[in-house]
């Protein structure tokens, strides 16, 4: 038993003033003479006798009468002992778009929110959690509003983000008893999701009650030449086998061509469109079959017109950099040093300088200029370089230097894989290859280096130097025939190319929601001059950095509607954007929170909402015994006024 206001109990000393009645209440018993009362003797003992227990019996209802008064005062109750303190109930519903499906008794979300609003009890604080939304310390009230205007959402999260700011959030409200419910589907999720997991949680787990599905898993051109276009769709069947599913593709709302396809259990399958070109600028693909989720049956794409990389070679001509500079891509071209048109090299994205023996100082200064603005440069060393002319330009860009020409055959065998030159080039790590070797090199000596391709003697081949904007490349030896075989190794093609690619994010054929990217527009605007990006009831201004030639937009969390969205400036549409639905959300890969039932995770798992909030009723629910007190406190006054009245001793 605990009380809510124990203070009170030191008014218990008052119960010493019955005490203190009956033992100064002495009645005295008057004398009659008779002339013979031995027969009395007998009497009058058991009249004395009784007297006294009427007493005792009326001091034993007075102090009960004040007991119960001071204990009903005190409020005593059944219960948990810190029941008085604030209680806040922590909710965790999960709106991502794999609850837009249906369960046994309908839409997943829907039913959720329902039940949640049924059953939660309506005098307790609540901190509500989404996919997209956090709302603390709300009543009742506000917690069916919130829940009542819920929708899916493509933004997805982890139970690892959120039970970190559900512990964040607890930390601030130190007084607080907090409860909480995680209500998912758990979809990809995996045990050491729960490796934060420190108090007590509920979990709900909601279910599909459909368990195939199918989804348009990705999009890309396979071929293209002047009049047609390839286009190659990935279909991901998870499920039975299907036959004669329609696909479609349309350019806006025209529809372009039609197919019907079979696919087999658990089968990622390649669907070919042949289209003409012009017809495909925006078109999305659809396929029409009602499955677990319908989202992933509509998939966007856009081709905007790609604006030529631009890359200005200086030095003698090259065999290999056109090949990799293709016209279809690149414009590329190549400059001896004396015939360089310096106003030009601002309107490059990338400069090489290939074994140049000398760079002038004119040069040098435009180079600077150039790569304060974002620009980049590649730097190829002749054999007879002067080493303290190009450390002279090196030193512009940090504590960087080549040193003396070294003539040593060195192979290269290191290749730094995490670097961005060489992203999505190599599926696994590579650690036999056919090493390229050199027979001449200068040694780099740099503090702010990141090596790409390493010596044997663990001194770098190639070399970055990160400035502000730009990238400065750096190779340690020349690449002609008679010094190094780099020039026949496969590592040539996607370095250079990379090389010309980093600077310039041209647009892809589609994005995905629930990722940051960072998108080029070539566009020129003045100070003042920015650019937004529309959609169907969107109208935004993203973050934006302006370049020499370009605008470079971030686009983050701003957007969570599959479709086009238009990069404008004031009324012209300078790219159109397709964005769709996160892949991951087409998964029916669930996790059973059972699995951990006896585990160290502190689960328990309720199979309803309404079993979940029954049992935090029941673990809180308190008996108060302050009318049960006064109650008796009543039958002992009662009691005390039938003895008076009644019992005569």
């Amino acid at each position: 038993m605990y009380f809510k206001n124990p203070d009170v109990l030191y008014l218990l000393f008052l119960l010493i003033i019955p005490i203190l009645v009956h033992l100064f209440q002495l009645q005295k018993f008057v004398k009659t003479p008779f002339t013979n009362v031995a027969f009395l003797q007998k009497i009058k003992l058991e009249t004395r006798k009784s007297a006294n227990i009427k007493k005792w019996l009326i001091l034993a209802t007075r102090m009960l009468v004040f007991l119960s008064i001071l204990l009903s005062f005190s409020q005593p109750y059944l219960g948990k002992k810190n029941t008085n303190k604030k209680q806040n109930i922590f909710i965790y519903l999960d709106n991502s778009l794999s609850l837009n499906t249906k369960g046994k008794r309908g839409d997943l979300l829907k039913i959720a929110t329902q039940d949640i609003i049924k059953f939660a009890p309506t005098d307790k604080r609540y901190t509500l959690q989404t996919n997209n939304k956090f709302y603390t310390n709300i009543n009742y009230d506000n917690l069916k509003n919130k829940l009542l205007s819920l929708k899916n959402t493509s933004k997805t999260t982890t139970i690892n983000t959120v039970i970190f700011k559900k512990i964040v959030n607890q930390n601030k409200e130190t007084k607080t008893l907090n409860e909480s419910i995680l209500i998912s589907d758990f979809q990809n999720t995996y045990t050491n999701q729960f490796t934060n997991v420190t108090p007590l949680y509920s979990t709900v787990k909601l279910q599909s009650s459909v368990k195939n599905n199918l989804s348009i898993d990705s999009l890309y051109v396979k071929d293209k030449n002047f009049e047609n276009t390839t286009i190659a769709v990935n279909i991901k069947n998870e499920g039975k086998a299907k036959k004669n599913i329609p696909i479609a593709i349309y350019s806006k709302n025209k529809l372009i061509s039609k197919q019907t396809i079979s696919i087999k259990k658990n089968e990622t399958k390649e669907v070919l469109f042949n289209c003409k070109d012009k017809a495909l600028i925006l078109g999305k693909v659809t396929i029409t079959y009602n499955d677990t989720f319908k989202f992933d049956n509509t998939f966007y794409y856009s081709q905007n017109k790609k604006d030529k990389i631009r890359v200005l070679s200086i030095g003698n001509p090259s065999n290999f950099l056109p090949k990799i500079y293709s016209n279809d891509e690149f414009n590329y071209q190549n400059k001896k040093l004396k015939k360089v048109n310096y106003n030009k090299i601002s309107n490059q994205d990338l400069i090489i300088l290939n074994e140049l023996k000398v760079i002038p100082n004119t040069l040098i200064n435009r180079l600077i200029s150039f790569s304060n603005k974002g620009g980049n440069i590649v730097i190829i060393p002749n054999k007879n370089s002067e080493i303290t002319n190009y450390n002279f330009f090196l030193n512009k860009f940090g504590r960087i230097s080549l040193k003396s020409k070294i003539k040593d055959t060195l192979n290269i065998t290191s290749i730094n894989f995490s670097h961005p030159i060489f992203k999505n080039v190599f599926l696994k790590k590579i650690e036999n290859f056919q090493y390229p070797k050199v027979n001449s090199y200068f040694p780099i000596s740099s503090n702010n280096e990141q090596s790409i391709l390493t010596f044997q003697n663990t001194l770098p081949f190639v070399t970055q130097i990160k400035s502000n904007t730009g990238n400065l490349f750096l190779f340690s030896s020349t690449l002609s025939k008679n010094n190094s075989n780099f020039l026949k190794s496969p590592l040539i093609v996607p370095l250079f190319y990379n090389f010309g690619t980093m600077r310039k994010k041209t647009p892809k054929l589609y994005y995905r929601l629930d990722q940051d990217h960072e998108i080029d527009v070539s566009v020129k605007l003045n100070k003042e001059g920015v650019l937004s990006l529309r959609g169907r009831n969107l109208n935004i201004i993203p973050p934006q950095q302006s370049y020499q030639s370009k605008i470079s937009i971030e686009i983050k969390d701003h957007l969570t509607n599959a479709g086009f969205y238009h990069v404008t400036h004031k009324k012209d549409t300078l790219q159109t954007l397709a964005f769709n639905n996160p892949k991951s959300e087409s998964s029916l890969q669930f996790f059973d929170p059972n699995t951990l039932k006896n585990s160290e995770y502190k689960l328990k798992n309720k199979s309803s909402i309404k079993e979940a909030f029954s049992e935090i009723d029941k673990k809180n629910k308190v008996q108060w015994l302050w009318k049960w007190f006064l109650a008796l406190a009543i039958v002992s006054l009662l009691l005390e006024i039938l003895i008076l009245k009644f019992y005569k001793p």
